[in-house]
């Protein structure tokens, strides 16, 4: 059977994705989870919520999916080890030192590796298996196919329905670089949601829209036969910054869906819960990477936000009001927007076709509503919040099917049996005694027993086993009852005891070496020339046309493709899947080294780790401090650094629309202009379909290299961009000079 998973960030919303039928729910704490700005839930919450989920037999998932920094770690741990004791049924992480700490510790503890690992092939998911993963969320750009070729023993889940990353998860630095605001530990700022333009050298090109990176919403809905016939187990839906009436919804449509399938009926969505959805929330809708969307399918550069569902046009404006035909139903306080110049209001004061003041508009209505915009006649109108939604997927009550079987025995007290699942449980109060006007019939057992309106549970079935001529008090009745019930949500919330026995750690010794050494990432042969004169230690090609002509030199190394590649004998890794195909090399800052921890893991592959840029020089001090100032790590010094990885090309959509690629193989330079007039180089991998969006400056960290020094941080990288050989040769003695 497959798994619905649904988010939740509040219990109201959690209630909602329990009573409208999913399988299991993924939720955050306050703190380590990619999601900040949702409510989350304190730890006290967290344990009435996985005692809501376990009396409903609903898994309960926490995201502790953040980039561990070395000063926090021992508190994550803690925070772990509490939702150990606490009976969570799983923990999603990313921090893949975070990951291996716990099994070591807390090796009964299941752990999903979160999407945020960046999983996009089985040499990945290989790494996952020995690290000791049950389960990994994979990439949102896997296709079906890609899905049902993998051979792992772990359970795959996967995105069905929500908003999409438009990076690859846990390889964008887009907010973290231009606002300190990290999506790699669940402050994304959404730029990707923001206009920009799309320049050709210094041209601004003309697109049909500014929202050159804000992706439609993921829906299935239309291909779920295949997913339910693919090798995903748990079907996983975005969401926890949304409201409860959306939970509802979209778990009701998938829910409907699931039990169509099993039921051997044809899988086709309910048109009114998709009418619903849209209603809600949605961006307008594609099928995803999972169905092999293409760029147009994919993207809606008109819009970034929530268009909601056409209700009417305007057929007429005045001065004091906009006139406008109904073609679905507008009631008083839902919410509006026009959708062409994006201005919306909530619908307090609706007129009907005299100008008198109502309550609701029909479908084929002529309405009047307040000119508080300038609109032109032909304007769709459109309604992006429905009050009554609220109620429709937040008032319904599931309940929880009970089985009684009541003994009445004359002279002893009564014995109540109470079943539901798999739990089973036994009281017994009141004494049954002998009738002496009117006995107790099974009519009135019956009716005291089924008086379960405030709790969960529903009766399912009752058997009564009494002697003739019995009384029995009506209140003792009520209390066994009420006993009976009390124990059964007992059991079925029942958390066992977990311990936590104290594990060995061992410090990792490096083969420390003490003498400075310059890498330099090179994007030109003119670039490689320089390194090369400058008998720089490490020259990291990531172009395999100019690799092919000094790949023979001891001190090239090719810098691997960040989705899957080849074999190629020690490398700069940019992905967890190579360490499996190629072995020993120097790990890139894209494996999001922040601790200690993942040092240690990863230290048995590599020879040398680059450090995040995202982490700040006090994090920098308290990892080099743990190893007493010795460890082979490398630090990036200078260099323009990647801020996206994209399968999507914004070139290839608004330049060649859509068409076969060759546009960006012009000679011409790419870039995406915000609105402050930064411009971010597009580089694109004609080979394997990739695009990778550079910062718009480069970073520079060359005047503080004495301090870096000291720390005991031997290893400094120039990532270059354009610089020429002379730049490039100036940037080399300036690390010399200035350590």
């Amino acid at each position: 059977m497959k798994e619905l998973l649904v988010p939740v960030g509040n219990m109201e919303s959690l209630h909602a994705a329990v009573y409208n039928g999913c399988d299991a729910v993924y939720l955050g704490g306050k703190r380590f989870g990619a999601r900040a700005y949702a409510t989350n839930f304190d730890d006290e919450e967290m344990i009435k919520a996985i005692n809501f989920c376990h009396l409903y037999g609903v898994k309960i998932y926490v995201t502790v999916n953040t980039l561990i920094y070395e000063s926090e770690f021992s508190d994550v741990l803690d925070y772990v080890k509490f939702l150990y004791k606490a009976s969570v049924d799983a923990v999603i992480m990313q921090d893949i030192g975070l990951i291996a700490a716990v099994r070591r510790e807390i090796p009964d503890l299941e752990i999903h590796a979160s999407t945020q690992v960046h999983s996009t092939n089985g040499d990945t998911l290989k790494f996952l298996e020995a690290l000791g993963v049950k389960r990994v969320v994979l990439a949102r750009e896997m296709g079906i196919d890609e899905i049902n070729n993998l051979n792992t023993s772990l359970e795959i889940e996967a995105f069905i329905h929500g908003a999409l990353c438009i990076s690859y998860s846990g390889q964008c630095l887009f907010s973290s670089m231009l606002m300190k605001r990290s999506g790699n530990r669940g402050s994304c700022a959404q730029i990707c949601r923001l206009p920009f333009k799309l320049m050709k050298d210094d041209e601004e090109l003309e697109t049909k829209g500014d929202y050159l990176l804000s992706t439609k919403e993921l829906n299935t809905s239309d291909y779920f036969k295949e997913i339910m016939e693919s090798n995903i187990y748990s079907l996983k839906i975005e969401g926890r910054m949304k409201g409860c009436e959306y939970v509802g919804c979209v778990t009701r449509l998938y829910r409907d869906l699931i039990d169509k399938y099993y039921r051997g009926e044809d899988v086709i969505s309910d048109e009114q819960i998709v009418k619903d959805l849209m209603t809600i929330f949605n961006r307008e809708y594609t099928k995803g990477f999972l169905f092999k969307a293409n760029n147009a399918e994919l993207m809606n550069i008109q819009h970034s936000n929530h268009l909601g569902i056409n209700i009417g046009k305007v057929i007429d404006i005045d001065k004091k009001y906009i006139k406008v035909k109904l073609t679905d139903d507008l009631n008083q306080g839902d919410g509006i927007r026009f959708k062409n110049i994006g201005e919306g209001m909530m619908a307090n004061f609706i007129y009907d076709d005299t100008k008198k003041l109502v309550n609701h508009g029909n479908a084929g209505d002529i309405i009047f509503l307040d000119r508080k915009f300038d609109v032109d006649i032909g304007e769709e109108l459109n309604k992006t919040l429905d009050l009554k939604l609220k109620e429709k997927y937040t008032s319904v009550i599931k309940r929880i099917p009970v089985r009684m079987q009541i003994a009445c025995p004359l002279g002893k007290q009564m014995n109540l049996t109470l079943s539901s699942r798999n739990r089973e449980v036994q009281v017994s109060f009141g004494d049954v005694l002998e009738a002496i006007k009117m006995p107790v019939g099974e009519d009135t057992i019956r009716k005291q027993l089924g008086k379960l309106g405030n709790t969960p549970f529903v009766l399912e079935d009752l058997q009564i086993i009494a002697d003739d001529n019995i009384f029995i008090n009506l209140k003792d009745l009520n209390e066994l009852r009420r006993l009976g019930i009390d124990k059964l949500i007992q059991a079925l919330e029942y958390r066992e005891i977990r311990e936590i026995k104290p594990a060995k750690i061992l410090k990792r010794e490096w083969e420390y070496k003490d003498n400075m050494q310059i890498s330099i990432l090179v994007r030109t042969e003119e670039q490689l020339k320089c390194a090369l004169d400058n008998h720089v230690a490490r020259i990291y090609i990531p172009d395999k046309k100019i690799l092919e002509k000094y790949r023979d030199l001891p001190n090239v190394l090719y810098r691997t493709n960040r989705v899957k590649d080849s074999n190629m004998a020690y490398s700069l890794i940019t992905e967890l899947g190579s360490l499996n195909r190629i072995g020993k090399g120097c790990g890139d800052y894209f494996l999001n080294v922040c601790n200690h921890e993942t040092i240690d893991y990863l230290g048995d592959y590599l020879d040398i780790l680059t450090l995040s840029v995202e982490i700040e020089d006090d994090e920098i001090s308290n990892i080099m401090n743990y190893y007493d100032n010795k460890c082979n790590v490398e630090l990036i010094i200078y260099g323009t650094i990647e801020l996206m990885l994209l399968k999507y090309c914004p070139i290839n959509l608004n330049v060649n629309k859509d068409a076969h690629c060759h546009a960006c193989m012009d000679g011409h330079k790419y870039y995406l202009k915000d609105r402050n007039g930064k411009k971010y180089r597009i580089i694109t991998d004609v080979l394997n379909h990739h695009t990778h969006i550079m910062h718009y400056k480069p970073i520079d960290k060359i005047d503080n290299i004495k301090h870096y020094y000291d720390l005991g941080i031997r290893n400094y990288r120039l990532e270059l961009l354009d610089e020429d050989y002379e730049t490039t040769e100036k940037l080399i003695n300036s690390l010399i000079f200035n350590n």
